[in-house]
């Protein structure tokens, strides 16, 4: 048995005491849902305090914190599945209320930013966010017309454990670029996976209702 196997094991046995707690609280998930934007909230608003003196020590506090909202991000869909309250608008909720947790962590670094008179990271800031919401935008849409679209290597988990690396180790300023350059690539991943698959299926519903051609009898 290997060490990472021994974490996982002991991760998993964590995470399944936490469930069990919080099913016999009857809870509902949403709750769980709101409470991990509340503490994100709050991570925004320690990077957004951050200054020249405090600033690592700030941001370190601000990664702990979203460790704590990941926490909830977790168990909230197990909760439901627990407890019998797994609904079609408890995954939307889900997912709104994650959109509104990323747009929290990186308005707090842009006000950090821009108290630090730093413009250019001001605007890659805010490059981040808009790539982030459409990373999920361009899935979201896409899954209307397709079955699946999950291609792409920068999936929210992977955004947030990277800004959660940038925080502890400052070293926020390199993570944005990874997170801006791979979050654009993963749109346009989107955008032509997308492209290829509508193109075959309205290719095909194309030749199906292509008119066949009309034999003549001979007499």
């Amino acid at each position: 048995m290997t060490w990472t196997s021994v974490v996982g094991r002991t991760c998993k046995v964590i995470l399944h005491g936490i469930v069990h707690g919080l099913a016999l609280t009857k809870i509902s998930p949403n709750v769980l849902t709101f409470l991990g934007l509340l503490i994100n909230i709050g991570a925004a608003v320690l990077f957004g305090y951050a200054n020249a003196d405090n600033q690592a020590a700030m941001f370190r506090w601000a990664a702990a914190v979203i460790i704590g909202a990941g926490i909830f991000d977790m168990v909230d869909g197990r909760v439901a599945r627990a407890t019998g309250q797994v609904t079609s608008f408890g995954g939307f909720f889900d997912s709104v209320i994650d959109r509104y947790s990323d747009v929290a962590l990186y308005f707090g670094l842009l006000v950090y930013y821009a108290r630090a008179n730093r413009f250019f990271y001001v605007v890659l800031t805010a490059l981040v966010m808009c790539t982030s919401l459409m990373i999920s935008y361009t899935r979201a849409r896409s899954e209307n017309m397709i079955k699946q679209c999950k291609v792409g290597f920068m999936e929210r988990p992977e955004r947030i454990v990277l800004v959660i690396i940038g925080a502890l180790f400052n070293r926020m300023a390199a993570i944005l670029w990874v997170i801006a350059v791979i979050g654009n690539i993963t749109v346009i991943h989107r955008i032509r996976y997308t492209y290829q698959e509508t193109r075959e299926r309205d290719l095909e519903a194309q030749r199906t209702q292509m008119p066949q051609p009309i034999e003549l009898a001979h007499p």
